[in-house]
Formats: structure tokens, C-alpha cells, sequence
């Protein structure tokens, strides 16, 4: 059976085999755990080191700056309550935005559970923050501003470098989740005066289970409160043994996709142009989110006059797409993102997200999009004859 065609990439990509021959050593010859004071530990911790120092050149921070977790999600937590929780002293008020991935927005409503009070600013209709609207949003009282980089479901990339200088015009930190913009779009600490910033990375082409949270050092030197305690590694953020297979190889595939950011991204805009110019002609098909500002290879689009799990369904067989976020595609509530920009329930369900890769082929992009343009028309003349046997039937009781 023909596998279909792979257009997740927000969701997760593949490890490349490249990533993959750099971890297999670690996993059997270099096995050391990096906190044993011998060979094969100092051996292992080396290879942490050089892999740190890696990530950090990637977003123009310092090795030291860079604190390893199991992936986004833990990075999120460990910033956001790890912040709250060191400078409770100074203020319970944080400012995030309503379309954050569920990693910012579930703990910033455990935040609140405890008596915090959190602002989520709204978007504009192409999801993009206003920031006239950050700067009235920050209080004495605020210690945090969350934003994400790129968000995960429409591709759309918000102002850092505006975000970051407004909040430290008011002396607040700023964390961004980066996970989706790594490797993708450039990304410079200090550029965008970012202090905190979350990574992953099985979204560029890196092993699951495997993340960073860089924390500023210096010009303010942040501090966390500890979300993990035990053997006190990571500078006792993070404690627990340091998995050097994974670290390795989250490094290459930072490696890898910065060294090609440039072509590769153009690449990948060209397919996703591609795409959309084949989808674009059908009627009642809208474009999610702003049409420039967003991720290379992203293309988020609903669809009038269809059922929303009968697209997806239809599409299943021979094109792997979403409907939104990965980890919220179990909800049965319609996208909060697409929600919050506009979107009609009813556009919300009948929508898909299309994530472009490194390893997607205009080929393929000509077979999925032909694929797509016939299953809406096919559900749309379902749905009409469906609905026409509908009206015939009522007239046929009305005359009875």
C-alpha cells in the first residue's frame, strides 16, 4: 500500500539520516553518562559541551546560556512558572497572546489557579499582535511577556525584535517558543533582546524528547526557580541525567538547517507558493493567517461548503495533513488560533494545515493539491445533491 504523501512537517519531521549517523556512536561506543568522573564520562560530556556551544552560535547566545529539557513543552514550562515563581516578590501579572500553543497557554492558567493574573492579547485578523496593545497591557506588576516566534498552526511570525525592545523599555522579560522557528527563519538573542527562548528539535529534522531553554545571563541576568530537582544538572534547573544521543544530535540538525536556512527556506516558499497558486481559484477557499509574515512552509487554509472531518478523511489516503495542532488534534472544539483570528466555527473545522519539508518534491505538491481540489468538489457536490434530496423530501410532506 502507497504511503500518502508527508505534509506535516509542523507536526514533526523525520530524523535526516545525516542527524541519525551523528547520534549512533553515542547510543553503544560513546556511552558515558556526562556527570562520571572517567573516561567515558568526560568522554560524553565533551560531546554536551560541543553540542551546547552549537545551539548557542545558532541564536547568538553563550554556551553557559543554554539549559537542555525533554522538548518545548518542558523549556515552556520551565520558563513561564520557573519565572512567576522566582520574582513572585516583584509581581503576579504575565501577558501572553491567545493563539500560543497549549504549552504557554495551560500553564499560564495553572498560573492562575494560584493567583496570578494573566493577560492574552488578542490578534488582528492576519495574526499578527498589535503592539500598541502589548505596550497598554504591561503593569507595574508584570514580570513576563510570552510570545511565541512562529506560530504552529498558520506559520505567522510575530515582531521579536519590536516585542523584545518594549519589554525592556518597561524592565519585563521576554521568553518567545521558538520551536517552530528554529532553523527556519533567523533567530539572534540579542538582536531581538530576547531573555528567554524555548526550542525542540523534531521539528527541524532532530530526535523527539529532546529540547533547550536558553536563559540570559547577563544585562539581566534571569532568574528560574527549578520545576525538576535532583542531581542539580543544567545549574540546577534541570536535573536529571543529560542524554548525549539526543543532544548530539539535536545540535547537528540545528547545524544542518542553519547552514541551509537561506536556499533551503526559498526552496520551500516556492513549493508552498506552488501549492497554494493550484488551491487559490477554488471558490471559498481563504488563506489563514498574514499572506508573507508567516513560515516558509507553511499553508493554513478553510474551506466553505465542506464538512470539516470529511475533508480531512478525504485527503487521508493519499496527503498526511492536520487540521491544526498536533498535540490538540484529539479536541473536538474548533481551533483557538483560527478562532481568535475570525474564523466561524464552521471555517474553523473545515480547515487544513499544510506543513512543507525538506524532503517534499514539486511533484508531489502537484499530486496533493490536485487531490485536494477533488475531494472539496466532490464533498460539495455530495453535500448539494444531499441537499437537494432534502428539499424534495419536505416538499413531498408538504403535498402529502
Amino acid at each position: 500500500m502507497t504511503r500518502p504523501i508527508y505534509l506535516d512537517a509542523h507536526a514533526t519531521t523525520p530524523v535526516d539520516d545525516r542527524v541519525l549517523q551523528k547520534m549512533l556512536p553515542f547510543f553503544t561506543e560513546h556511552f558515558g553518562n556526562p556527570g562520571s568522573l572517567h573516561a567515558y564520562g568526560w568522554e560524553a560530556e565533551a560531546s554536551v559541551k560541543q553540542a551546547r556551544t552549537t545551539l548557542a552560535e545558532a541564536i547568538g547566545a553563550s554556551p553557559e546560556e543554554v539549559i537542555f529539557t525533554s522538548g518545548a513543552t518542558e523549556a515552556n514550562n520551565l520558563a513561564i512558572k520557573g519565572v512567576a515563581e522566582a520574582y513572585f516578590a516583584k509581581g503576579k501579572h504575565l501577558v501572553t497572546v491567545q493563539t500560543e500553543h497549549s504549552a504557554v497557554l495551560d500553564p499560564c492558567r495553572y498560573l492562575e489557579s494560584l493567583g496570578f493574573t494573566v493577560t492574552y492579547l488578542p490578534v488582528q485578523p492576519d495574526g499578527l499582535i498589535d503592539l500598541f496593545q502589548l505596550q497598554q497591557a504591561i503593569r507595574p506588576d508584570t514580570v513576563l511577556v510570552s510570545v511565541m516566534a512562529a506560530n504552529n498552526e498558520i506559520g505567522v511570525l510575530q515582531p521579536l525584535e519590536e516585542i523584545g525592545k518594549i519589554c525592556r523599555q518597561h524592565d519585563v522579560l521576554f521568553h518567545t517558543d521558538a520551536a517552530q522557528a528554529i532553523g527556519k527563519v533567523p533567530l539572534h538573542v540579542e538582536a531581538m533582546q530576547i531573555d528567554l527562548m524555548s526550542l525542540t528539535a523534531h521539528k527541524v529534522y532532530g530526535p523527539k524528547g529532546i529540547g533547550a531553554l536558553y536563559v540570559r545571563r547577563r544585562q539581566p541576568r534571569v532568574q528560574l526557580a527549578a520545576q525538576l530537582h535532583g542531581g542539580g544538572q543544567e545549574r540546577g534547573w534541570r536535573s536529571g541525567t543529560l542524554y548525549p544521543p539526543q543532544i548530539v544530535g539535536f545540535a547537528e540538525a540545528v547545524r544542518l538547517a542553519i547552514t541551509d536556512q537561506e536556499t533551503e527556506s526559498l526552496r520551500i516558499q516556492t513549493l508552498r507558493d506552488r501549492l497554494w497558486q493550484q488551491l487559490q481559484p477554488l471558490a471559498g477557499i481563504h488563506l489563514n493567517g498574514n499572506p508573507t509574515q508567516r513560515l516558509p512552509g507553511n499553508l493554513n487554509v478553510s474551506v466553505e461548503g465542506v464538512d470539516g472531518q470529511a475533508l480531512l478523511l478525504g485527503i487521508q489516503p493519499f496527503a498526511a495533513v492536520s487540521s491544526g495542532s498536533a498535540c490538540a488534534a484529539a479536541k473536538l472544539a474548533p481551533s483557538h488560533v483560527l478562532t481568535a483570528l475570525g474564523r466561524s466555527p464552521e471555517l474553523a473545522y473545515a480547515s487544513i494545515r499544510f506543513g512543507i519539508g525538506r524532503f517534499n518534491t514539486e511533484a508531489e505538491i502537484d499530486r496533493v493539491a490536485a487531490g485536494v481540489i477533488e475531494t472539496i468538489q466532490s464533498l460539495r457536490k455530495t453535500q448539494q445533491t444531499a441537499s437537494q434530496a432534502n428539499r424534495a423530501s419536505l416538499r413531498s410532506s408538504y403535498n402529502f
